[in-house]
């Protein structure tokens, strides 16, 4: 390959593919980091005020080197995409926060079988619509930001005690009514 070459990637991770060119691509090569914020599904209409995340990892001070990054992002902000510098490990964060949790939710949803009913509510359109923007990409892609996003585990972690938390809600509230509709029942016997 030709010295100075631009290495761009545009995986959903970021901080595995840096690091992984960072070791192994010499330092005349550039490098930069990129994630359109979209698939092809919610891209569908067009990129306008979409975001597109990017961050130059490695880019040579030459003007050569910087005009044709600068020329590679221009791709995405001519088509109206919402540019945005972020290092690759704020971005991993936000993702697994974002894009993890939603592919997550969206995969449970799928698993529970949703269906379409005549008494839908614009809530539960909104969870059919997540199933279905979601179950189109592939679990390779879902995989993906699960093994390769260091983030990702914390994620799971957090939404496990955020669901037990809300289970332990619902049943201690279950005991106190329980429990007043028995002393309720001992006191109307007494009464008799």
């Amino acid at each position: 390959m030709k010295r100075s070459t631009l290495f761009v990637d545009v995986l959903s991770v970021k901080e595995f593919p840096r690091s992984l060119f960072l070791h192994r691509l010499p330092p005349y090569f550039d490098i930069l980091c990129t994630h359109p914020m979209f698939g092809p599904e919610s891209g569908k209409n067009g990129w306008n005020g979409l975001a597109f995340v990017y961050d130059r990892v490695r880019i040579g001070n030459e003007e050569s080197r910087v005009s044709r990054c600068d020329q590679f992002l221009d791709i995405f902000a001519q088509e109206g995409c919402r540019m945005v510098e972020m290092s690759c490990e704020e971005h991993d964060k936000h993702a697994a926060g974002s894009q993890f949790i939603t592919h997550t939710m969206g995969r449970i949803l799928e698993k529970l079988g949703l269906e379409s009913t005549r008494v839908n509510t614009k809530g539960y359109k909104t969870l059919l619509n997540l199933v279905e923007n979601t179950a189109g990409d592939s679990f390779d892609l879902y995989y993906g930001l699960f093994m390769y996003n260091a983030n990702a585990m914390e994620q799971l972690k957090r939404l496990d005690n955020a669901f037990e938390a809300l289970k332990k809600q619902l049943f201690g509230r279950l005991h106190g009514v329980s429990r007043k509709q028995i002393f309720e029942n001992e006191d109307d016997s007494q009464v008799i």
